[in-house]
């Protein structure tokens, strides 16, 4: 390559000019604390702009728009006609055949009476319809916070010999939930939730499945004594132990195979006509007929049950709020609408809320039923009012019905749910994507699987934010060169046919400059200064005068930052060599003047791009030799 591919400036960018001929780096204006602390909270806490639908508005009508923006039926009622009503009727009673039989599992799943499943399938839905953005969430009790509560509450308090003091740590962990999902859309903190990756979502869904379906070896096998604990070695233990206890399996386990309410009916029915709970097929036995209770005077507020109920109630609501999220935006996407995070989570910590008030324990929007609900052509919310009226009729009604279904069949239809958790393919695709994506995911699932399911999402979160720190202190730096016949400059192990520049290293810092990899960065650049310096000894070329640091990455820069780059100019200037930055933002330009590190570089040491640093650094060295000065005390090098 070579300065055949330079075009040199026809005139010398002197000190006092300031390279006139090329595009000065602008300081930005100074702004008052106060704007700039309002700009910063704004982008934190209001990235969407939720109140631009209120500017310039009578009060009125932001009074309206209030409303509609906390109730969203409000919005779309009024535009509500009989032909998307026959498609939410399809739909609710679709998902209402599905709810039924998995809302009395999972209730069972967490250790709970099983009628709690229906409660909890009748008010929270409704609640969801008003208050909800998402058109196709359909709302109900999941496996993963059902087993979360098993297992956190059931260290504390064991379900069989204080059953009572058991449902009421498991109806306030749920109102806890509910407040903490409600504070997190009120003060606009969803971005918590983003810190559970798709890679640790992935894998702590897979071992909480994978958990909960040898946690159904209780119901398959008829074992009368089975451990509390949710790690594969204690479940296999007590699988092992109880071996020449186990009950013949029941002659009609094939009905688990076929559809949940299919398997519940014939189930039931077979159990009725032949006797079975008499021979060893275990049942639900008696649900109470009638709609909710209230049992907002049942809740535990007391030590020592009340840090349990937070820690549960916090530690499963973040859960429950990250599978909801996701999945309501993952089926806007399909049908191209937007929903948003933060009136999702005040929508699901109501519900929440008022459920913990009338017998329900936590619900959100699980993925297996909200696909359901959209494959039967949901329209809007209305399907689970839909669903919350079949199961409101049920609980009036039909209860009596589901005295004989075996639990071997609600067993059955909890793994047959699970099994679609466990994401071999997303795995795979972490494996061939990104290596660390998959130790992330595995961590999760092995720490689930062999430890506890609160261990598992502890290594999970701990594995990501470790990721996200090595990601903070050990940013990325690359040499650049040009490409031929160009004055594009890119990363040459992308591009190798992107030459080197003669005299000039060219390194572009990929990531803002804080106190947390400020040290980490003067040593790898120092480091890429003595490779670049051996490699030119090897090759007899141009000894090296400019190092050019490309700041097109860097959003921002701490006074950490700052004292690094001084320090880096003064051991550059040591070895002859001078530092010039590239296209630095607007921010760093911001700190790096106040900080006086331009004044100290000089102005005219700074440019707009890699090109016009690199041309004035060629010209530079074409034109005049420089004057670097070694000693730390005096003045800026001068290139007249």
């Amino acid at each position: 390559m070579g300065n055949a591919d330079y075009v040199y400036p026809s005139s010398a960018p002197t000190a006092g000019e300031g390279g006139d001929c090329l595009h000065r780096a602008a300081i930005p204006p100074p702004q008052p604390f106060l704007k700039s602390l309002k700009n910063a909270m704004k982008e934190t806490f209001f990235p969407d702009d939720p109140l631009r639908q209120f500017k310039n508005k009578p009060p009125a009508k932001k009074m309206i728009l209030g409303f509609q923006y906390f109730f969203p039926v409000v919005e779309w009622g009024p535009r509500y006609n009989l032909g998307l009503f026959k498609s939410d009727l399809i739909s609710g009673f679709t998902i209402a055949s599905l709810a039924i039989p998995q809302g009395i599992s999972y209730a069972k799943l967490a250790n709970l009476p099983p009628i709690l499943g229906l409660y909890s399938s009748f008010i929270p839905p409704l609640i969801y319809a008003m208050m909800g953005s998402s058109r196709d969430l359909a709302v109900g009790t999941v496996a993963v916070a059902s087993l979360l509560i098993s297992s956190m509450l059931g260290a504390e308090v064991n379900p069989a010999q204080n059953p009572t003091l058991y449902l009421h740590l498991a109806f306030t962990a749920t109102f806890f939930a509910g407040v903490f999902q409600a504070s997190l859309g009120l003060l606009r903190l969803g971005f918590i939730v983003d810190f559970l990756s798709h890679a640790t979502i992935v894998g702590f869904m897979a071992g909480a499945a994978t958990v909960v379906c040898l946690q159904q070896l209780k119901g398959i096998l008829g074992l009368t004594h089975f451990t509390h604990s949710t790690d594969l070695v204690s479940v296999l233990r007590s699988v092992f132990s109880q071996v020449h206890e186990s009950k013949k399996k029941p002659k009609f386990f094939w009905i688990s195979a076929m559809a949940p309410l299919t398997s519940v009916i014939l189930g039931s029915l077979l159990v009725f006509l032949t006797h079975a709970e008499k021979h060893g097929v275990e049942v639900i036995g008696e649900l109470k007929k009638g709609v909710n209770p209230v049992s907002i005077t049942k809740m535990v507020f007391v030590s020592p049950y009340l840090s349990t109920a937070i820690k549960t109630g916090i530690i499963t609501g973040v859960i429950a709020l990250a599978e909801g999220i996701a999945v309501g935006r993952s089926f806007a996407m399909f049908k191209h609408y937007n929903i948003d995070g933060n009136k999702e989570m005040v929508a699901i910590g109501t519900m929440n809320i008022v459920g913990s008030c009338f017998s329900c324990y936590l619900t959100t929007g699980p993925f297996s039923r909200s696909a359901v609900n959209y494959n039967a052509g949901c329209k809007t919310a209305v399907s689970n009012v839909v669903m919350a009226i079949a199961v409101m009729l049920t609980l009036l009604f039909l209860t009596p019905l589901f005295h004989y279904t075996p639990l071997v069949v609600l067993s059955s239809i909890i793994i047959s749910a699970m099994l679609g958790l466990i994401d071999y393919e997303a795995a795979i695709h972490l494996w061939k994507v990104d290596k660390f994506d998959f130790l992330v995911c595995i961590g999760a699932y092995a720490g689930v699987v062999f430890a506890s399911v609160e261990i598992g999402l502890v290594i999970a979160v701990v594995i990501s934010l470790l990721r996200l720190l090595l990601f903070v202190a050990r940013p990325r730096t690359l040499v650049l060169g040009n490409l031929p016949n160009s004055t594009l400059y890119r990363n040459i192990e992308q591009y190798p046919n992107a030459g080197n520049v003669p005299g000039i290293l060219i390194l572009e810092i990929d990531a803002p400059i804080y106190f947390a990899n400020s040290s980490y960065l003067r040593e790898r650049i120092m480091r890429w200064v003595d490779e670049e310096e051996d490699r030119i000894k090897a090759s007899s070329e141009s000894t090296l005068q400019y190092v050019v640091l490309d700041m097109s990455a860097v959003g921002n820069i701490d006074t950490s930052g700052i004292s690094m780059f001084e320090e880096l100019k003064k051991i550059l200037e040591r070895r002859g060599l001078k530092i010039v930055l590239a296209n630095p933002g607007a921010e760093v330009m911001k700190k790096l003047d106040k900080g006086k590190f331009i004044e100290t570089l000089g102005h005219e040491w700074i440019y707009l791009t890699v090109a016009e640093a690199v041309a004035a650094c060629n010209y530079m060295l074409h034109s005049c030799k420089p004057n670097l000065v070694t000693d730390e005390k005096a003045e800026p090098w001068n290139n007249v």
